[in-house]
């Protein structure tokens, strides 16, 4: 199996895109360093993410956040329609005040253990008129456009926060859940800045340590290392964010030593650690 890749860049606060698959394609597993909405419209989809999957139904919203592994699976011939979001993580923390956190919908969904919500007539809904409205904006050309498509990202974005306020959503279970996936998974991310071995991990699940980086990188697309090397940067890229220093944010993060971490830092990023601010 071919190595596990970061795809998508994001050179903006958001982007925005209306798919639709007329033929039945293969995905990959992939992951981003900025957060993705999907909002379904059509097909027969099995979508996993982090090890969960869940039956898609049309009109239901996928969230994503930086760094999860996620694919779709086709199950059938039928068109794949959907309205992709990217949106920088950066860009929503300059909205993270108590009473106006636009993060809220991405972190109610993570507490739920669930990334699909599954919202009633969301295709009559106001949070679906300005999902509209702002996919038109990308074809207009009018006076002020770049200012007038942030404006409506922010009423999609606090329309989609009061929506999941409300409770007028159900946050959809994970339908063919791997659950001995799903604990490792757990597991690796709740352990993340302790030392982690292939013989801790092996020991800790009881299965041979060969069976379980072959099993990983199978379901994954990852192999463990680069698994765990992944979410270690990603927190230390946000700890440097957030005004650690590069050696807080180094060891913070669960690496042991500078050197590695600041080559995987910019191998993944292009840059070194200490313009991390300058990043997505």
């Amino acid at each position: 199996m071919k190595e596990f890749e970061k795809v998508g860049y994001l050179n903006h606060d958001f982007k925005m895109f209306h798919i639709l698959d007329r033929q039945r394609k293969i995905y990959e597993f992939h992951y981003h360093d900025f957060n993705k909405i999907m909002i379904f419209l059509k097909g027969n989809i099995n979508y996993t993410i982090e090890g969960k999957s869940y039956l898609l139904k049309p009109y239901d919203i996928v969230l994503v956040n930086a760094g999860e592994i996620h694919r779709p699976a086709v199950l059938d011939d039928s068109e794949y329609e959907r309205i992709i979001i990217y949106v920088s993580t950066k860009f929503l923390d300059s909205y993270s005040e108590k009473d106006s956190d636009l993060n809220n919908c991405f972190e109610r969904a993570k507490n739920e253990h669930s990334n699909v919500l599954r919202v009633t007539s969301l295709d009559k809904s106001k949070l679906y008129q300005v999902c509209k409205e702002l996919e038109y904006s990308f074809s207009d050309n009018a006076f002020a456009k770049e200012l007038y498509q942030k404006i409506l990202f922010l009423e999609f974005m606090i329309q989609l926060n009061r929506t999941v306020i409300s409770n007028h959503i159900n946050y959809l279970d994970a339908s063919l859940g791997n659950s001995k996936l799903l604990h490792m998974i757990e597991y690796i991310n709740e352990n993340i800045t302790r030392d982690i071995t292939i013989d801790h991990l092996s020991e800790h699940f009881f299965l041979n340590r060969y069976y379980l980086m072959h099993y990983f990188k199978e379901e994954t697309g990852y192999t463990i290392g680069n698994y765990i090397t992944e979410k270690r940067l990603l927190l230390a890229k946000n700890l440097l964010r957030n005004g650690c220093t590069v050696t807080e944010a180094c060891f913070q993060s669960g690496f042991k030593n500078y050197s590695t971490f600041s080559r995987a830092f910019k191998k993944a990023y292009s840059t070194i650690p200490k313009n991390a601010q300058y990043l997505d």
